[in-house]
């Protein structure tokens, strides 16, 4: 058996393991991954995901099981520090040998960090591992206690230092971005397309410093701000560096590799360096005289070192490396394919630019307009996958190619054929070099009949997940073409999608589950389709989540967010975010009595934690008695309406917000609906509210109000769209009552606004022709279904408080009325918090 020696257990690393153990060859190897970090490798490409869950295990791309189960030994925390070519051997840092047949080089790269004075001080971090992070996280805690509004910069604008910027607004800190470019992103964006970027990014709160050379960091012991020299400084207290990567190559220079003059292992087109024993793959290589950045490269390096070492001579690298991208920047979509940028010479540009929505087109064309060279797509790439495999087959342009970025006769139809015209060798799945044939045959020959099925089975998708749409297209087209009707049911149970359903419970007058699942379903139903049935009874007949509580999930069930402990957390409404001082003693004193942990939330509303079941009805009354009610944080419905205090006290104000926001909050409450929705309401253009970043939105303009749909904050945060402007308070109403009602029935379950808005045919231009210009005829209809909503409310709190058989259901235990003394606290800044799991 020979041995390979692996340096390196990043995502390359890792890559080459998987793709090594999948061949039968395998089984006369054995392989040893040398890791210096103290973990099995992870996904660095989605690092910034650590801040929303700070759990190192969902990043993972593999358990430490399936190394074992792979006959793999994997060492953690070990630097390998040298190599001894004669003897075959490598040396590490604890002094241990190992032997080796195959040695493979994936030592990636490290940040660079420019020789700028005071670079060492405390407080200045690399953004690189997930360690890096953890002590990002901590300094960050640190800072804001002593200094509320702390301020972090993060020195580079390109990729990773943007995805660093989100990474500070997540740790709460004010984020400043310094480049030394003119431009954001200078590797990847032009200059307009790099300034829509820029005005999108402050739009979120990042603030922008391009042109600016770092001369030095300022502080005693720890940072305290940047010069830039000539009086030119910026007051920070934490720094980010992300001044881009250098390659991990000082094995190759001790061992006496050839290197090239900047950098790096070099190696031929098999991934062989100068020793033809010693391969290197990923950020450490240097082929054709380039370092590439990308996963994407990195993976097609694993794949040839694999079957070189396998003797399949044949697959080598490709002569010429394709560095098109697409990915989402703090929820910007970002894109560039071929050239990006195009001299007259070589071609000629067509650009379309939209600052109001922050989306920027461009797509270079040969002289003659029949071959697309390349592109740049900042705020909408839904379309990049189509492009870059037209770009990469030479696929033939249509007669106006300016229809691929404005949509055919401008009415944003698709100017594309079917993605089944393709040929089949186009590669769609770059990451993990899956073709359009490859994903078409696992659909016909081998019956894998959704994106998740062509995933398991060809990896397809499961790098950086750009090519998913794509994917989903030619599932479904692949499925048509054998006659199979494609549809999107909602469950096993059901052979409808939601819409169907609803249709179906509306005509029918279905009035319960069990009389749904009678009548069209199958099965006693599941966890999917309960609570999505639910949501559609309680959108026809506008029942509340007591009525059926069996087919409600536990947060409806018991109309309060369960807990990590299993206790509850109670938010009741605070419309538009005003409250009294009155209001706020009642709820001081009822959190002091019931001992709550309690917080301001994103949503200005005050959340009581920490409530246990049977003390929920308790809780309610009081608050009940106080004159609050529901704030229904717990159900898919309104949430809240945020609002600034517009031209009640802001000296900028154009209009009143809070009464606004007011307003529509007691309109729209108790609405159930396919996912949450939030609203917000600005009093002027410097919006306070964040209403763009809201399911609806109203914003004080001069001659009226803006109005604004399909924008959500969160994991994937999205602007919301302009959908009328300059329209008087009662308009602005009817429009999104409107909006509201169509997105209730035509909406998948847990389908946000923004997702929904996206998939819309036609999008934004449809959507305004069903809501303001009623194309649909249907606009009477969507009116009148509204003001029932608003005239049949209930306040399910109030319901569950005052009907006996209801609040029975808040006991822990069916056959007892003890209660639950498992549940354990520790204090926490003059309050508690659950007690930590073992």
């Amino acid at each position: 058996m020979q041995t390979i020696l692996i340096v390196g257990n990043g995502m390359v690393g890792y890559k080459f393991c998987e793709k090594f153990v999948a061949r039968a060859e395998s089984k006369k190897y054995k392989l040893i991954v040398f890791g210096e970090e103290p973990r099995a490798a992870y996904d660095r490409v989605h690092l910034s995901v650590y801040f929303e869950n700070r759990d190192a295990q969902a990043l993972e791309l593999a358990p430490l099981d399936w190394y074992s189960d792979n006959d793999i030994d994997l060492i953690v925390s070990e630097r390998v520090t040298d190599i001894h070519r004669t003897k075959k051997t490598i040396t590490t840092a604890s002094e241990k040998e190992y032997n080796y047949d195959y040695l493979v080089l994936a030592t990636g790269s490290a940040p660079f960090v420019p020789p700028i004075q005071g670079v060492e001080k405390q407080g200045v971090f690399v953004y690189r591992t997930i360690e890096d992070l953890e002590d990002m996280m901590a300094y960050a805690d640190k800072i804001k206690k002593v200094k509320p509004g702390a301020r972090a910069a993060i020195l580079g604008g390109g990729l990773l230092g943007l995805e660093a910027g989100k990474a500070v607004m997540d740790m709460g800190l004010e984020p400043h971005v310094v480049e030394f470019a003119p431009k954001l992103m200078p590797r990847q964006l032009d200059a307009r397309s790099s300034n829509v970027m820029q005005l999108t990014l402050e739009s979120m709160g990042l603030h922008i410093h391009a042109s600016k050379a770092t001369n030095k960091i300022l502080g005693n012991g720890a940072i305290t701000g940047m010069d830039f020299g000539e009086d030119d400084t910026l007051e920070v207290d934490m720094l980010v560096i992300s001044a881009g990567i250098r390659p991990r190559d000082e094995l190759g220079k001790t061992c006496n590799l050839e290197m090239g003059v900047r950098g790096g292992i070099v190696v031929n087109d098999k991934m062989q360096t100068s020793d033809p024993d010693i391969y290197a793959i990923g950020e450490v290589a240097l082929y054709n005289q380039m370092i590439y950045g990308l996963v994407a490269p990195g993976y097609e390096m694993a794949e040839v070192a694999v079957n070189q070492i396998l003797k399949k001579d044949d697959v080598v690298m490709r002569p010429e490396i394709d560095m098109s991208t697409k990915l989402k920047l703090i929820g910007v979509d970002v894109a560039s394919f071929g050239i990006p940028y195009m001299p007259a010479d070589k071609g000629l540009s067509i650009i379309y630019e939209n600052k109001t929505k922050g989306i920027y087109k461009r797509i270079n064309v040969s002289h003659d307009g029949k071959t697309l060279l390349g592109g740049i797509m900042v705020g909408d790439a839904e379309d990049y996958s189509i492009l870059h495999q037209m770009y990469l087959n030479n696929m033939p342009l249509p007669e106006n190619a300016e229809e691929l970025i404005v949509g055919s006769r401008g009415e944003g139809a698709s100017a594309f054929g079917s993605a089944m015209d393709l040929p089949d060798a186009a590669v769609i799945c770059s990451c993990e070099a899956v073709t359009k044939g490859a994903i078409c045959c696992s659909v016909l020959e081998d019956g894998n009949e959704s994106v998740k099925g062509i995933a398991k089975a060809t990896k397809a998708g499961t790098g950086c997940g750009g090519c998913k749409p794509m994917i989903s297209d030619l599932v479904t087209e692949s499925l048509k073409s054998i006659g199979k009707t494609v549809k999107v049911r909602i469950c096993e149970h059901f052979e409808y999608s939601r819409q169907e359903l609803y249709d179906i419970v509306k005509t029918r007058g279905i009035q319960n589950y069990n009389e749904l699942i009678d009548t069209v379903g199958s099965g006693h139903g599941c966890e999917i389709c309960k609570p999505a049935v639910a949501a559609i009874f309680a959108s026809i007949y506008n029942e509340t989540a007591n009525l059926q509580d069996t087919i409600q999930d536990t947060n409806d069930r018991f109309l309060a967010n369960i807990q990590r402990n299993g206790t509850y957390s109670v938010v009741p409404r605070v419309a538009g975010g005003e409250i009294s001082p009155k209001q706020l003693m009642a709820m001081g004193r009822i959190a002091k009595k019931y001992d709550l942990y309690t917080k301001i939330t994103g949503g200005q509303r005050i959340d009581m934690f920490g409530a246990q079941l049977h003390e929920l009805p308790l809780i309610w009354e009081e608050l009940i008695a106080e004159g609050f009610e529901t704030g229904q944080a717990y159900g898919k419905s309104l949430r809240t309406v945020k609002s600034c205090v517009g031209s009640t006290w802001c000296r900028y104000g154009m209009d009143e917000s809070v009464s606004f926001a007011i307003e529509i909050e007691h309109r729209y409450k108790g609405i159930r609906s396919p996912h949450k929705f939030k609203g917000g309401v600005s009093g002027c253009i410097r919006e306070c509210a964040e209403a763009r970043g809201k399911d609806f939105g109203f914003i004080a303009v001069e001659g009226g109000w803006n109005v604004y749909v399909g924008g959500n904050g969160g994991a994937k945060p999205k602007h919301a769209e302009l959908l009328a402007e300059k329209v008087d308070k009662e308009t602005a109403i009817k429009y999104v009552d409107r909006f509201i009602m169509f997105y209730i029935k035509t909406a998948q379950p847990l389908q946000r606004t923004a997702a929904w808005l996206d998939k819309l045919e036609g999008g934004i231009t449809y959507l305004q022709n069903v809501v303001i210009h009623d194309s649909l005829g249907i606009a009477t209809e969507l009116d009148a279904e509204m003001q029932a909503y608003v005239d049949t409310y209930k306040c399910e709190w109030k319901e569950a408080v005052e009907t006996p058989e209801i609040r029975e259901r808040y006991t822990h235990f069916v056959n007892s009325d003890e209660t639950d003394n498992n549940i354990e606290f520790v204090d926490l800044r003059d309050q508690k918090m659950p007690k930590e799991w073992a």
